[in-house]
């Protein structure tokens, strides 16, 4: 983990201009992460405190989340193969877009 891997407040206000110029509505949504909400338990790292790990990232998609009308939302960073309402986790494997 690197500090600067966790979006900036100067990104999170580009994406959110930028999904206002699409009023808010999109196709698909590539992140890194998922929103909060999604975050699958089963992944967690075992012995990690996950009160002392920085979610505001995953907060901040939760709020994206509840804000766009989307198909898909993609992400990676659990290292699960897993699908979950409009929510794709991707490891090792691809969707055809």
């Amino acid at each position: 983990w690197f500090e600067d891997e966790q979006p900036d407040d100067g990104i999170k206000r580009s994406v959110e201009r930028k999904l206002g110029d699409m009023q808010y509505k999109a196709d698909i949504i590539l992140t890194h992460t998922c929103p909060k909400k999604y975050e699958p338990i089963e992944a967690f790292m075992k012995g990690v405190i996950q009160a002392t790990v920085d979610k505001s990232t995953e907060i901040w998609l939760d709020e994206i989340e509840e804000s766009v009308t989307y198909d898909k939302w993609y992400c990676g960073h659990w290292h699960i193969s897993k699908r979950t309402d409009r929510i794709v986790f991707m490891f090792e494997d691809y969707d055809m877009i």
